[in-house]
């Protein structure tokens, strides 16, 4: 007798099945194909790669921004646009070493009153520094320098500074003709509000060009082209130490 399980172990071998396995697929020696990309994707990739450089990079200074706040006397009346005292005093500017642009915001034939009434317009785009060249049309017109001049001036400044803008005074001396009071009271004004405002003053605008061969136009009042040189010489050295200041309260402001 046999037992079942010797008759399982004594099963032919030749007749049990073998186990089959799955192949492994082949594998390609050839290299993986990639699809160019479409305009499209280019076009975002390069948008990418700007924005990260903007951010890597740090922004550029912009130029200070000069305002020419005046009447004729710095308009550049009768001249070329580039022998114009905005002209002029940005080239000089520029030449001695400042990133400065200077915006011929002066129209001939204002007084104080006419300027006062288009400021806002002026300092629409804002600035860093406003040089205020008015009061000779009052004087010639005789207004009141004591209330309307100095009154309308007051305004001017405030307007600037209330804007951001630091004021320089370009300052005009009366003609003698209107008499030794009307003259006294007129003079007075420009020292008077750059004592009391902590204004740097340029006193007289014209120094060196009233009276002086070649450096006014045949009237006898407006500035030539060597006239408006001239008084760039003088007011630039006052510029530029304003400039050197506002320079370093930017740069103090970037740094906090």
């Amino acid at each position: 007798m046999v037992c079942r399980c010797a008759r399982r172990r004594s099963r032919d071998p030749a007749k049990t099945p073998v186990p089959t396995y799955a192949k492994a697929p082949p594998v390609s020696s050839a290299r993986p194909r990639f699809r160019p990309l479409g305009p499209a994707a280019l076009l975002c990739a390069a948008a990418i790669l700007a924005l990260l450089t903007m951010i890597s990079l740090p922004a550029a200074a912009e130029p200070l921004r000069i305002i020419a706040f005046g009447d004729s006397l710095s308009a550049g009346f009768q001249l070329p646009a580039d022998a114009s005292f905005p002209a002029q005093l940005e080239a000089r500017l520029k030449n001695d070493g400042y990133d400065a642009r200077v915006v011929n915001a002066s129209v001939s034939g204002d007084t104080t009153r006419s300027g006062l009434a288009r400021v806002s317009y002026a300092l629409r785009d804002g600035g860093d520094l406003m040089i205020l060249e008015l009061g000779a049309n009052d004087m010639l017109l005789g207004f009141d320098p004591a209330t309307t001049t100095r009154g309308n001036l007051e305004k001017i400044i405030a307007a600037a500074e209330e804007k951001g803008v630091a004021v320089l005074l370009a300052g005009m001396l009366a003609n003698a003709n209107f008499g030794e009071e009307q003259k006294k009271a007129f003079d007075a004004i420009f020292p008077d509000l750059s004592a009391r405002r902590g204004l740097p003053l340029y006193p007289f605008f014209l120094e060196g060009v009233v009276g002086e061969k070649g450096m006014t136009l045949v009237d006898g009042l407006h500035p030539s082209r060597a006239g408006v040189a001239r008084i760039v010489a003088g007011v630039a050295p006052l510029v530029e130490k304003r400039l050197d200041s506002l320079r370093s309260t930017r740069q103090g402001a970037a740094q906090r």
